[in-house]
């Protein structure tokens, strides 16, 4: 082992029942870099970084840490010798306070008094933390809650982080700040192993990037000799997917329309939704753009039937369908690919073909009189694995033994049987890689074609420009104005975003 490494793993093999998940795998982070690790779902990252992490241990292979080898047997082996890991789903508690947040579990580092809140003020300034000890998280952005979420981490010691998929939920001008609070600790000595799907954002931030495909290294790069095109095909052997939609298939048919739509927040506090209005036509995709906890989760929720709205109706195709519940408005023809497919979308200790019976137990192929009918629902499930190139050994397998991008292929092909006349998409393509990507567009694209009106909700705002036909701005629960998906950059739509601009392309009070 080289003591110029931070990190070093060789040779990491991890086998699971029907599949090799790590097959060899080497990757080397030197002191003070960052690192980024890339790959598609299903590659073996994630198991790579549970075992650096101490949450699984390899069948073979090594782990060294500053040259000396180590063997985990828990996360809390691998903090105590200097490894941190800020997952892509905060941890945080929002009804405790950015102090309390941090002490959570490391009470006996340096107390609860005068030293601990002296040492969360000093990694505050280095992580770039202006938010005061004592306020609530409820009360933060998306931001500043990673920088807690790092913060956490440096506090209990670590010197090499692992940031797994740092950036899915922020606009860009989060991500730059992101990046000038790595590259300033990355000055004062901190290493980072970075995950992440966003090719350009890999090759802006990282000094060297470790390619892995189906569980073995394809190779390390240089970010500024190698190409996005490149890294693609050494990802999945393919060229780089763009979510671009060219030709416009929006006819003049409504297929939702929502009015004065308005959600109760809690005793005392503002509406999570204020009298938002909105109609989206079929082969339309209307995308909703806004920073995370402005009400978009609200929004979808809403129209779902998952919350319970204080004012305003929805409206499908005509039909009036605000007091049926979610099933009803299922059956009435609208698909949902939620945002958190794990609590949502997925039973991950069932089979995938009981997953394909959520959400249509009362319709044909599945529902019969009553019943479940089993073989109909293994044939289909067949069907959705074929045509949406679900990687899987079988329909037997459990759910949660799938990547994180073929459970989501797994959803959408679900979502999209039954010929839906609308399909609600919140993020679906978050955490999964190029290629499932791509197989999602093509998706969405073909069954906006065939007539589907889309309400997409996405974090991605290239997916958001390139995907929509129609761009609204969602901020504090209404929705602020439009904006023309052929001419919006990111930056400006990230500007409109945060409210600092809701003007020029795009128009207050204007129904989307």
């Amino acid at each position: 082992m080289n003591e110029q490494y931070a990190v070093e793993l060789r040779g990491i093999t991890k086998r699971f029942p029907g599949v090799v998940a790590n097959d060899g795998v080497d990757l080397a982070v030197r002191s003070g870099e960052v690192h980024a690790l890339c790959g598609e779902n299903g590659a073996g990252k994630s198991t790579l970084m549970k075992i650096l992490y101490g949450m699984q241990a390899p069948d073979e292979g090594t782990i060294a840490v500053a040259g000396t080898e180590v063997h985990f047997r828990s996360p809390a082996d691998a903090i105590a010798a200097g490894i941190g890991m800020v997952h892509q789903h905060f941890m945080l508690a929002d009804n405790l306070t950015v102090a309390e947040n941090v002490l959570l579990g490391a009470e006996k580092l340096h107390g609860i008094g005068r030293a601990a809140r002296s040492r969360i003020a000093e990694l505050s300034r280095t992580v770039g933390l202006n938010a005061k000890p004592d306020l609530l998280v409820e009360h933060l952005g998306v931001a500043d809650r990673q920088r807690i979420e790092i913060l956490k981490v440096l506090y209990r010691g670590a010197r090499t982080v692992i940031l797994d998929e740092p950036t899915a939920v922020l606009v860009p001008q989060e991500v730059d700040e992101l990046f000038d609070t790595v590259r300033t600790m990355q000055g004062e000595g901190y290493t980072f192993l970075f995950i992440s799907h966003k090719l350009d954002e890999v090759r802006a931030i990282a000094d060297r990037i470790t390619v892995i495909r189906r569980g073995r290294t394809v190779g390390t790069a240089d970010p500024k000799a190698v190409t996005n095109s490149e890294l693609a095909e050494m990802m999945v052997g393919s060229e780089l997917p763009s979510p671009e939609t060219r030709e416009s298939t929006v006819t003049d048919r409504e297929v939702l329309r929502v009015e004065g739509l308005g959600l109760a927040g809690q005793a005392g506090g503002r509406d999570l939704l204020d009298g938002v209005d909105l109609v989206v036509h079929a082969g339309e995709v209307l995308g909703i753009a806004g920073v995370e906890g402005n009400g978009q989760t609200e929004l979808v929720e809403t129209i779902m039937g998952m919350r319970r709205h204080s004012r305003g109706r929805v409206l499908l195709s005509g039909t009036d369908v605000s007091g049926l519940s979610t099933m009803g408005r299922r059956e009435h023809g609208i698909g949902y690919v939620p945002e958190d497919r794990s609590r949502h979308a997925l039973l991950g200790d069932q089979p995938l073909w009981a997953n394909r019976v959520l959400g249509f137990q009362s319709r044909s192929p599945i529902g019969r009189r009553g019943l479940i009918d089993r073989a109909a629902a293994r044939t289909d499930t067949e069907r959705i694995v074929t045509d949406f190139d679900v990687r899987t050994p079988g329909i037997d397998v459990m759910a949660s033994a799938l990547s994180g991008g073929n459970q989501q292929k797994l959803v959408v092909g679900r979502e999209l049987s039954g010929d839906p006349v609308l399909l609600i998409a919140a993020h679906p393509t978050r955490g999964v890689d190029v290629g499932a990507q791509a197989g999602i567009w093509a998706e969405l694209r073909r069954a906006r074609a065939a007539g589907l009106a889309v309400l997409l909700v996405s974090a991605d705002l290239d997916e958001l420009i390139g995907l929509s036909d129609t761009l609204a701005v969602i901020l504090d629960g209404r929705l602020v104005g439009t904006a023309d998906p052929a001419t919006v950059t990111p930056e400006e739509l990230g500007t409109k975003m945060t409210g600092a601009a809701v003007s020029g392309s795009a128009t207050d009070g204007e129904t989307p």
